[in-house]
């Protein structure tokens, strides 16, 4: 039984990680943006890597939208 519990608590961990990930980037993220004192540069990179992302993921999964 000790098992079973060992293996259920692996997706709860990888869950917290990713979250964990998540808030981390965003916090340094909303720090750079406070002392920036060009906010259009990160802004124009964000928006960039977004639509990188996007983009990649589209071809990826062979997404048709048009």
């Amino acid at each position: 039984m000790n098992f079973w519990n060992n293996i259920l608590r692996y997706p709860r961990f990888f869950i917290s990680s990713i979250i964990g990930l998540v808030l981390v980037l965003i916090n340094s993220v909303l720090k750079t943006f406070k002392t920036l004192p060009d906010k259009r540069i990160l802004l124009f990179f964000l928006l960039f890597c977004f639509g990188i992302l996007t983009l990649v993921l589209n071809l990826m999964l062979n997404l048709d939208y048009y």
